[in-house]
């Protein structure tokens, strides 16, 4: 009976130090916030952001979460995975709307959308995103560092906006559709006063379609023929999506 005893108790001994050996110590917040800086600053995004996500799930009220939280936002900016960047930075802002680093979120938000800016004959939608979310950051932080160098940013979406609307209005131009590119053209002209080079050329494209309509025994007195939109040029004039679909490429040549 001893003996049975002295067996089952080394038997135990031996399961309780094979179950100690085998289990896997966890790392502390610290640890793991010193683990995935490293990588970070090494550039290898994906494990920092394993190290910073383990973080997060293991020590959600640890001061170190929130570091971790901004740093998985920029992992997945830097690794160009856009969608899962404004996810996280949303995210942070959402849990910390008074911290220093909101203009800095801002920001990168803003940028995640300008990094998808398209040509002028596809969807603007980017560029509005990255628009909207730039002013945004001004309007709130003026004094803010990030809001200096949105500028030549803000200029190329609008330059991106203005295109568009161009190219749509030749485009329905070329189709024989004047009244709807008199609509493109007078978008143009209204919406985007400081750009006068494709100003000049809206201009000249709108009075060509007038000539065509008055040939054609049809008077260009629409409502978006010889006065301004009832939209006046501001905020609105970037949110609203375009009512139809960018054509297929038409290649730029001189006014007919």
């Amino acid at each position: 009976m001893k003996k049975f005893l002295f067996a089952v108790c080394c038997m135990v001994m031996i399961i309780s130090i094979a179950a100690c050996a085998g289990k896997k110590v966890e790392k502390s917040a610290p640890e793991l916030a010193e683990e995935g800086s490293g990588y970070f600053e090494k550039g290898d995004y994906v494990k920092a952001m394993a190290s910073y996500n383990r973080l997060k799930d293991w020590y959600p009220y640890s001061p170190y979460a929130r570091e971790a939280q901004l740093r998985v936002a920029d992992s997945h900016y830097y690794l160009e995975e856009y969608e899962e960047a404004i996810f996280g930075y949303q995210q942070y802002e959402q849990l910390y709307p008074n911290d220093p680093e909101i203009p800095y979120v801002i920001y990168q938000v803003g940028l995640c959308h300008y990094e998808r800016l398209r040509s002028v004959d596809r969807t603007q939608v980017p560029a509005r995103n990255a628009l909207e979310t730039f002013e945004r950051l001004r309007s709130r932080f003026p004094a803010s560092e990030y809001a200096e160098k949105v500028t030549p940013m803000i200029e190329k979406c609008l330059e991106n906006m203005a295109g568009h609307e161009f190219y749509v209005g030749r485009f329905y131009f070329r189709a024989g559709h004047y009244r709807a590119a008199m609509n493109r053209f007078q978008k143009v002209i209204h919406h985007y006063p400081d750009h006068l080079e494709i100003q000049k050329e809206a201009s000249d494209y709108l009075k060509l379609a007038e000539n065509r309509l008055v040939e054609q025994d049809e008077t260009p007195d629409g409502p978006e023929v010889g006065r301004p939109l009832e939209r006046p040029f501001g905020a609105d004039a970037f949110t609203s999506p375009s009512p139809d679909p960018a054509p297929e490429p038409v290649p730029p040549s001189p006014l007919p």
